[in-house]
């Protein structure tokens, strides 16, 4: 790790192209941040990733840049009354912890194997998660529109209410009360991803959702806090080791404040199981992006044997369906934002 403080060979040129799209990313990473509650950092960090950027920097630079967004979408949707304070809170405070153990993989692994075994293993945590969760989350959706999009607690969430295991702790605006040794799973889990990938929202909202019983839209809402704190505190870290390019969290951060605000503003105008659907659609896409990407590092570890040209149109094809997972969210985001305002017009007229 000494070997890398201050060395600027880890820090990408920029040019015209790059700092529009890293704009661009920006946006629709702080549009699905403020619908979805995640820090959206599952394409930015891909995306920047995309651009040549190591993937402990892009991780770094992707934490610095979240938490003074996390910071406008909470008192955004605090307003609109999603944001359970409490639970937010809580869940940060173990989530801390899981930070700092987050940061001991990496730092361990960056020694041992050097950047292409950390970039390796950033695609690999990518791709595993993604479609793990981004799976469970679909056929949940899938199966709530069925139901008239009536959203309702898992079974888990039901059972663990009911254990009365001191200190109990009252949640008023998610309607729930739960033993604190229940959520202290969700918040280590959440801080390990964050620190590791950069994307404990993740493992924040559904575990909110489906472990301590939260609805979608609390749920999205109460993992901003998480964000922030946690976005705050990783930033520090990771900065003490020189990883954090200033440039690349200025230039998603500019876009990132415009697009958390219209997202926060969607969850107004669309039914919860929407929350779902727009999360596990693009977690799906990018673990292919991810997936596609992975023969790169192995190839750098001398693991695999692949010529350079087949690695360039592998590196296409991700680049490709990164820029499609972008497309999609925000078409969805948009599009079912359009059609809660045309309902909701005439409504009021």
């Amino acid at each position: 790790m000494e070997t890398l403080l201050l060395d600027t060979s880890k820090f990408i040129e920029l040019n015209f192209q790059a700092v529009g799209f890293l704009f661009i990313v920006g946006f629709i990473g702080g549009l699905v941040s403020g619908f979805i509650g995640s820090g959206g950092a599952f394409v930015l960090t891909p995306g920047m990733m995309s651009l040549g950027v190591p993937g402990t920097v892009a991780v770094a630079s992707n934490m610095c840049h979240k938490f003074p967004k996390a910071l406008v979408g909470a008192i955004k949707r605090f307003r609109y009354g999603q944001v359970d304070i409490k639970l937010g809170l809580i869940t940060a405070a173990s989530a801390g912890v899981g930070v700092q153990i987050g940061i001991m993989i990496q730092r361990a692994i960056l020694d041992r194997w050097g950047q292409a075994g950390s970039d390796l293993y950033v695609s690999l945590s990518f791709v595993a998660v993604l479609v793990i969760v981004g799976g469970y989350i679909m056929m949940d959706a899938v199966k709530c529109a069925r139901c008239g999009g009536e959203e309702r607690p898992s079974s888990l969430a039901l059972r663990l209410q009911k254990i009365e295991l001191w200190p109990m702790i009252t949640f008023k605006t998610s309607g729930l009360r739960i033993s604190l040794w229940f959520t202290i799973p969700v918040g280590l889990a959440t801080g390990m991803l964050a620190a590791t990938i950069a994307v404990g929202g993740f493992i924040g909202v559904p575990g909110m959702i489906y472990v301590v019983g939260a609805s979608s839209l609390v749920a999205s809402a109460s993992e901003l806090v998480v964000a922030f704190i946690m976005g705050m505190a990783g930033t520090v870290n990771w900065a003490m080791h020189g990883m954090v390019d200033i440039r690349l969290v200025l230039i998603i951060l500019a876009g990132s404040l415009l697009g958390v605000q219209l997202g926060a503003i969607g969850t107004t105008y669309v039914r919860e199981h929407m929350i779902k659907s727009v999360m596990a659609t693009i977690m799906l896409i990018v673990a292919v992006s991810r997936a596609i990407a992975v023969p790169k590092y192995l190839v750098k570890l001398g693991i695999m044997d692949v010529s350079e040209g087949a690695l360039s149109i592998m590196g296409s094809v991700s680049f490709a369906f990164m820029c499609l997972a972008l497309g999609v969210g925000s078409v969805i985001i948009l599009g079912a934002m359009w059609k809660g305002r045309r309902v909701e017009v005439p409504s009021r007229a």
